[in-house]
């Protein structure tokens, strides 16, 4: 039962960070993470016991295996020579230089464990490093190749740690086995991870030819691909189960299968289902990572007979070092670049090399794989230097982060936060598709083709379907309004509400006018005259509030109540009931339309500037008020087929116009393929919605 708590406890956690980063969008949310588990900790003593292969086998396996799967298969190719350098011989490069200087900064630290540390501390988080070199603006060969190495540092630098914690344990060390071993595990792994990745798709096409082609049965198989090659390589053959989930992974992403092909559904359903899980297995990471901060820190202070100020002091020389050993490298490649003639930026190649360096952000696979460390060794004595080990890693990981987040803003134009392994899938969706100078950007992408869905849903907009057409386009202009206001200052923004709020009391004016109209004319009861008024007056002192900052329009709450009282009424007494509902109704319906005459009388006003006022908010309104008069218009009516057909119809045409106009701005230039092909993914979610909404009410 106390794992069963703990698992809800450290997602909702995750979760509660995400909500924290959409408030705080400067911190990474990592960091985020790292300090929920710290208060978490300090307030309930709250710890997990963690087991060296089930902590790799539930963590590192699928995230090594994702990694794989979405390499970047062009990049890969073309720079394959210097991705290979930088994730392999850096990694090593940095384990032996950085594990000496180390163990030259701590001699208490025996070498083994040096070399561990610099070792786990060798891969980059590839979502943060993405995020820096896109800011940046690092020469595209660059760019390619730390993205490619953090995406496949990660195997070579576990291995490294491996074997060095494996020396620790058994106290044993040779250089000509430590050779063959690594030699035997790494092509072993290699070897199995294409095998195994091979005859799992062979198995996936051959049921799917057999007709099991079960959508949530391939998503499944999918899912536990990363665990079954783990699992086999590691326990019966004793090689790399790590290098074999990358290698199987980056199979699966060049080959893929014939179920993906066949069925896109699959791929949509196993990317999201991938999505949700890297998600929760990256934020959990982070936030043990907070939790084990304090049990590091009392290790520290009692057990190695150092203070904790002392201990931070060690972790800054620690970065400061491996942040060294990567600048000098990416420079180095970078002028035999330019001694070659390859090199386009030739005049500050030592500041595309601290960039570089400020990219090697410390991420999940540091501190998975530092967690990971065992109690104890051979003979049952302690893990010498275990605590410091860990207390360095994690101190390591949040001066990188906070390094990163506080030079970015001086390096970089782009103000958008730092994004890293743990950030949710939309934020790196989103930071991933940032447009160049030329296109327009994804919003105002939106906004046009919902539009053009608009004027098509205008032009078929007939007698028999008139509610269903001002309904839709109420929705779609609601969502243009979302986002035109998202992408406006705060000036910009205040300034429309403040011409909304103009423009409802106008119309609001209209409506009180009615009203009194049709009282004084005797037309409606009492009663409903009463109801309307304080309707109207409640929503007028909202204006009111809201004119001076205090709170939005939101008429919700009031209808609520309006509805429990007509309910209570219709219980007792159905006649006054109907009487006081058709006298509502003709209020409505003459109020909406004394509203829609004022605003063009408002407008047709020699002192007014017609111009000023936003289109958008003006269009909104009108449609609201349409939308309300054919509501009324059909008070007494139960929804038929002949509405929900009428708006499907209106549905398809509309999503139609929307591929139409993505295929428009593709042809002027105004975005790149990368773009459409998210817009079009967005339009055929709309779509699946659509086609689900419909087979539901068949």
């Amino acid at each position: 039962m106390h794992i069963v708590v703990s698992v809800i406890l450290l997602i909702s956690l995750v979760l509660f960070s995400n909500v924290i980063s959409h408030f705080i969008p400067s911190i990474p949310v990592s960091l985020i993470q790292i300090g929920l588990g710290l208060v978490l900790a300090l307030f309930s003593r709250f710890s997990i016991p963690l087991n060296t292969d089930w902590f790799l086998l539930l963590f590192i396996a699928p995230l090594l295996f994702n990694d794989g799967r979405r390499f970047p298969k062009r990049e890969l190719w073309k720079l394959k020579g210097p991705i290979l350098a930088n994730a392999v011989i850096l990694v090593f490069l940095t384990t032996i230089l950085g594990g000496l200087l180390f163990h030259l900064v701590i001699p208490t630290m025996p070498f083994s464990v040096s070399f561990a540390l610099a070792a786990i501390l060798s891969p980059t988080d590839p979502v943060a490093v993405q995020s820096i070199a896109k800011k940046t603006k690092l020469p595209e060969d660059v760019m390619h190749i730390v993205n490619g190495e953090s995406l496949i540092n990660d195997a070579s630098g576990l291995i490294a740690f491996k074997y060095a914690i494996a020396a620790t344990v058994t106290g044993v060390f040779s250089i000509k086995a430590a050779t063959l071993d690594f030699f035997y595990i790494s092509i072993v792994g290699f070897l199995v991870g294409l095998l195994l990745m091979a005859i799992i798709l062979f198995i996936q096409n051959w049921l799917y030819q057999q007709g099991i082609n079960d959508l949530i049965f391939n998503t499944v198989l999918q899912i536990t691909t990363p665990f079954v090659i783990y699992l086999i390589t590691e326990d019966f053959l004793h090689a790399s189960g790590l290098i074999a989930v990358v290698t199987g992974g980056i199979f699966a992403h060049l080959y893929g299968s014939v179920p993906e092909q066949g069925r896109p559904e699959l791929t949509l359903v196993s990317e999201k289902t991938w999505d949700i899980i890297i998600y929760i297995l990256n934020g959990i990471v982070f936030v043990i990572l907070g939790s084990e901060l304090p049990f590091a820190t009392n290790h520290v202070i009692s057990d190695n007979n150092i203070n904790t100020l002392l201990a931070f002091g060690i972790s800054v020389i620690c970065w400061l070092i491996l942040f060294v050993i990567r600048v000098l490298w990416i420079f180095g490649y970078q002028i035999s670049r330019a001694i070659r003639g390859n090199l386009e930026d030739k005049k500050f190649p030592f500041r595309n090399s601290l960039l570089a360096g400020l990219s090697g952000v410390r991420g999940a696979i540091t501190m998975a794989g530092v967690l990971s460390i065992p109690l104890t060794i051979n003979g049952g004595r302690a893990f010498p230097s275990r605590s410091l080990a860990l207390f360095i890693a994690a101190i390591v990981i949040i001066i990188s982060l906070v390094v990163a987040t506080i030079t970015l803003p001086l390096v970089s134009e782009d103000k958008t936060p730092l994004l890293t392994r743990a950030s949710n899938g939309s934020d790196v969706e989103e930071t991933a598709g940032k447009r160049t100078a030329s296109y327009v950007s994804e919003d105002q992408a939106r906004i046009y083709i919902m539009k053009l869905a608009v004027q098509n849903i205008e032009e078929n907009r007939r007698p028999d379907n008139t509610k269903e057409a001002y309904d839709l386009i109420l929705d779609y202009q609601f969502m243009i309004r979302q986002l035109e206001i998202k992408n406006q200052s705060d000036s910009k923004t205040n300034s429309v509400i403040d011409d909304e709020v103009a423009l409802r009391r106008v119309a609001l004016n209209g409506e009180m006018k009615s009203l009194r109209q049709l009282f004084s004319k005797k037309e409606i009861s009492k009663s409903a005259y009463l109801i309307a008024y304080k309707r109207l007056d409640k929503v007028e002192k909202r204006l009111m509030k809201v004119a001076s900052g205090k709170a939005r329009v939101n008429n919700v709450q009031f209808q609520k109540i309006v509805r429990i009282k007509n309910l209570i009424l219709m219980i007792f007494n159905r006649r006054t009931y109907k009487k006081i509902t058709d006298d509502l109704s003709l209020i409505q319906r003459e109020g909406f339309k004394q509203a829609i005459s004022e605003l063009s009388k408002y407008f047709d006003r020699k002192d007014i500037v017609g111009s000023r006022f936003n289109s958008q908010s003006i269009y909104h309104l009108v449609v609201h008020y349409r939308n309300q008069i054919e509501i009324a218009k059909a008070h007494s009516k139960k929804i038929s087929k002949a509405h929900n057909n009428n708006m499907q119809n209106l549905r398809i045409k509309a999503l139609a116009a929307q591929r139409e106009g993505v295929q428009i701005l593709l042809e002027q230039g105004e975005i790149d393929w990368a773009m459409a092909a998210r817009l079009r993914q967005y339009i055929n979610y709309s779509e699946a919605v659509l086609i689900m909404d419909y087979q539901n009410e068949e």
